[in-house]
């Protein structure tokens, strides 16, 4: 494996994924490189949607392709905004209108346990039947406010206990180490390693 097309064009994700896997001499492209489209992400579990992306991109390629599917999953909701995570408050995609949603769904309500999923699958190959799947958990609560001012998504409003500090108060290097999407991205790059 010399290339890998990444299917997500978020600037974030690239510079992370290029980072890590170029240490294993893999270049990662994003998918808008070559000319792909997002794709439709319509099941309900970021296992099956994060699949779906990943054999587009390796459909559309020819190439190995990457794709993760991630969000926040809240207990007191029974697990939403999960794969709406992104769209919780409808089109245009909005952090703001998301967050705003989310204290809306809360108010009044005391459980504020949450956390963060993110599943990464990996296919050698567009009909490979045996994909590399790696998941991370990212434990926490949703404060009643935001707090900080880095970060994306829900992470004002989220909560590391044991930090005491939002996703958006922690320095990225710190926010890798304990975030959802840093422990996948380790275990994947595991066991891609593993297999060279």
């Amino acid at each position: 494996m010399k290339t890998l097309v990444l299917a997500s064009n978020n600037p974030g994700k690239i510079r992370e994924i290029r980072a890590r896997f170029g240490e294993l001499g893999i270049e990662v492209m994003p998918q808008a490189h070559y000319g792909i489209e997002e794709v439709e992400e319509p099941h309900v579990t970021f296992l099956e949607n994060a699949l779906a992306k990943a054999r587009h991109a390796a459909q559309r390629t020819g190439l190995p392709a990457l794709a993760d599917d991630s969000g926040i999953c809240v207990q007191a909701l029974q697990g939403a905004p999960g794969v709406h995570s992104a769209r919780f408050a409808g089109e245009p995609r909005s952090d703001a209108r998301n967050n705003v949603r989310l204290l809306d769904a809360l108010a009044g309500v005391s459980d504020r346990r949450a956390h963060y999923y993110c599943v990464l699958v990996l296919l050698r190959h567009a009909l490979d039947p045996q994909p590399l799947i790696a998941e991370g958990e990212w434990q926490g609560e949703i404060l009643h406010a935001p707090r900080g001012d880095g970060g994306f998504g829900y992470d004002p409003l989220f909560l590391d206990p044991r930090l005491g500090r939002s996703g958006a108060e922690l320095p990225l290097e710190e926010k890798h180490a304990v975030s959802h999407r840093g422990k996948a991205l380790r275990a994947l790059f595991e066991r891609v390693r593993r297999e060279q």
